[in-house]
């Protein structure tokens, strides 16, 4: 499972000119499901996400983390950061789970960030989605539950 997580100062996604998510200062993490993930994938990367300390204290360094700061998580699923394109011009996406569990994973990682007591926002799985991001830094990070 990758998780691609932006801090920003507000971000919306919509879909069919429709806002279906909109958050203040906090986090957008795009996530990608990939073949063999688990929920256990899931929770690692929810609590990873929760608290990463990615948010300044009063002495201007990374040291709160969404948690600390109450911060706001908008949830965009992703599958094209399973791409690989080692080969040719057009990404393969056969790293990526199918549709049902990955829906299921999707799902089930942001039911453990809304445990948290976080606002959580998402965008709808397998739609196209328009995603306005305020990334404030611009700070951008990337996440593996593979490489714990």
């Amino acid at each position: 499972m990758k998780a691609l997580v932006q801090r920003v100062s507000r971000a919306s996604v919509s879909v069919n000119d429709q806002a279906v998510g909109k958050i203040g200062r906090g986090l957008v993490v795009f996530l990608g499901v990939a073949q063999g993930d688990s929920k256990e994938d899931a929770t690692y990367l929810a609590n990873k996400v929760v608290n990463l300390r990615i948010f300044a204290d009063e002495a201007s360094k990374f040291a709160l983390s969404a948690l600390e700061t109450g911060g706001d998580i908008l949830v965009v699923s992703q599958f094209t950061l399973l791409a690989d394109s080692r080969k040719g011009r057009r990404p393969s996406f056969t790293e990526a789970a199918p549709p049902d569990l990955a829906e299921e994973l999707y799902e089930f990682f942001v039911e453990r960030v809304r445990s948290t007591g976080l606002k959580v926002e998402t965008g709808l799985f397998q739609e196209h989605m328009l995603v306005e991001i305020h990334n404030d830094g611009p700070v951008t990070i990337s996440l593996e539950s593979r490489s714990r």
